[in-house]
């Protein structure tokens, strides 16, 4: 269990920060005949709370193995 928090942590922390900070999330969209959504998914209100979380999900799974 302990593992795959972390894992799903990074992974997480991982594509959030690739969609906050480089214009992969748009190209994606576009690729997949989505571009609808690229107005509300494309936001920072959405994007940075998102990687926060996955950030607190990486740093909660590091400190449980930590403690264990």
């Amino acid at each position: 269990m302990k593992n795959e928090l972390l894992a799903f942590g990074i992974g997480g922390t991982l594509v959030a920060a690739l969609c906050c900070f480089t214009p992969v999330l748009p190209i994606v969209l576009t690729a997949l005949g989505l571009t609808s959504l690229i107005g509300v998914l494309y936001n920072d209100f959405v994007l940075l709370p998102m990687l926060a979380i996955f950030i607190l999900i990486t740093g909660y799974a590091l400190w449980r193995r930590q403690k264990q």
